[in-house]
């Protein structure tokens, strides 16, 4: 992405708030698609399938910025095969295996805790100082994930009866908040485009000897068809390169602070999107979790501000 084009970008007003509702309505949908087309697309099917999509679109623009640094990915490239490993490989697979066995609505509002996992591994990780209202506000939002994985019924926890696409969901939301931790940790000195692309490849790599796995021995693949190519499209071009390329716009123009309150409308719309194209119903679980992971993020974001890392590839 030339400097020639966010020049332009940035002179087109309101364009970076329109990005920032745009994004958690891809980020949506990734989750709304995922669970509508599961049954025809096997899970690392969809990851596998996406990334190679998105790796058509993006390497001729990032390629050349690949090639120049070379030098520096391959001094650098066990910290970025396993940043891409916990982004690109496992986060995106795990959301996916996850829509075999929950709800649209349930990734959405577990995934919304993205920056609470960032804000607790940072601590728990990095030694970041914790501030009383941000320490509240994580206890809130783990409640508020413990009431949705629930369904409202304590018995399901305490007689380890939760549907095992939470778990799974809860599992990749850990991962992307390793990643964005150890992103701080061990920083690679790449233009953003550049370590996208690299993080694409390595990332596919990473997820083509499960999906061969798969392919060969449980799912046997899926049928081309209109009716899967356009979730596949949809998966590489919308929630991944479009959503990242807004977000990063959104977060340099208006700030990392004010960009984090979007990521609040990602359960909105998906809970909008599952009910109009799904039929999922709202239960009371949910807007009792959604309210109390809402009320944490806003306490754990204004008092410790963790946002994602730049490379959300939802």
């Amino acid at each position: 992405m030339s400097s020639e084009n966010s020049g332009f970008l940035a002179k087109i007003p309101g364009l970076a708030y329109i990005g920032l509702v745009l994004t958690p309505l891809f980020w949506a949908g990734n989750a709304v698609v995922a669970r509508g087309t599961v049954d025809s697309i096997p899970p690392l099917a969809m990851s596998f399938w996406r990334w190679i999509i998105a790796l058509a679109v993006i390497l001729p623009f990032g390629l050349p910025g690949v090639w120049r640094h070379r030098h520096t990915i391959r001094q650098h490239l066990g910290s970025m095969l396993a940043l891409a490993t916990l982004s690109v490989g496992a986060f995106n697979s795990l959301l996916y295996i996850a829509a075999t066995t929950t709800t649209a609505t349930n990734i959405a509002l577990i995934n919304s805790t993205i920056p609470i996992f960032v804000a607790l591994l940072a601590w728990l990780l990095l030694g970041d100082r914790t501030r009383p209202l941000q320490i509240i506000g994580i206890g809130l939002a783990l409640l508020g994930i413990v009431t949705v994985v629930a369904r409202g019924d304590l018995s399901v926890i305490t007689g380890l009866q939760a549907q095992p696409g939470d778990l799974i969901m809860v599992a990749a939301v850990f991962s992307w908040g390793l990643f964005s931790v150890l992103l701080r940790r061990q920083a690679v000195p790449l233009p953003p485009l550049t370590f996208l692309t690299a993080q694409i490849l390595l990332g596919t790599v990473v997820v083509l000897p499960f999906y061969l796995t798969d392919f060969l021995f449980f799912s046997g693949g899926f049928e081309l068809s209109r009716s899967t190519a356009i979730p596949l499209i949809y998966f590489g071009l919308f929630p991944g390169l479009l959503a990242y390329a807004f977000w990063n716009h959104g977060v340099l123009k208006v700030g990392p602070s004010k960009a984090a309150i979007f990521i609040y409308l990602t359960p909105v719309f998906a809970s909008v999107l599952a009910w109009a194209f799904l039929g999922e119903r709202i239960g009371l679980f949910h807007v009792i979790g959604g309210l109390l992971i809402l009320t944490g993020l806003l306490l754990a974001t204004r008092a410790g501000r963790p946002t994602p890392g730049y490379l959300q590839t939802d």
